[in-house]
């Protein structure tokens, strides 16, 4: 039976091996930053999907190349702004549904949903607290006896 790590040698533990997997990314004065919330949310479910085992890390490296590249060939009047983590995004879907982990049709059909969704509901920025989907419609949750 092995002994829990404490919080701090594993968050610091958890660091290295991230470190190692997943190399120089780039960052902005010298850390690893995001300027968006939905940037730290994509890198995770990346590492952690890897984590999970569902698929080698060197297949999301490749897809992460070829998202990347076509940006890069594509003509510059037509192209989107880059956002690196847009292509973790692409290269996630990409390897998920070459995978038959997820189906892009419906994840094309749920991204319609969410874009079409009024930038007033606030799903641009970043909740801590459990939030209702819809303002008008409010639970409580029973307390326990």
């Amino acid at each position: 039976m092995t002994t829990p790590v404490a919080g701090a040698e594993l968050t610091a533990e958890l660091r290295r091996g991230l470190d190692t997997l997943v190399g120089d990314l780039p960052g902005r004065s010298g850390d690893l930053a995001f300027d968006e919330p939905w940037e730290l949310r994509a890198f995770a479910l990346v590492v952690a999907a890897y984590e999970a085992g569902g698929y080698p890390w060197g297949e999301f490296q490749q897809a992460l190349i070829a998202s990347i590249r076509q940006w890069e060939e594509s003509p510059a009047a037509t192209r989107a702004p880059w956002s690196y983590y847009e292509h973790w995004v692409r290269a996630f879907e990409a390897v998920l549904g070459e995978r038959g982990t997820v189906d892009r049709d419906a994840v094309e059909v749920r991204t319609c949903d969410v874009l079409a969704t009024p930038k007033n509901r606030n799903h641009h920025e970043p909740h801590y607290e459990p939030i209702a989907v819809d303002p008008a419609r409010t639970t409580s949750i029973p307390e326990a006896p």
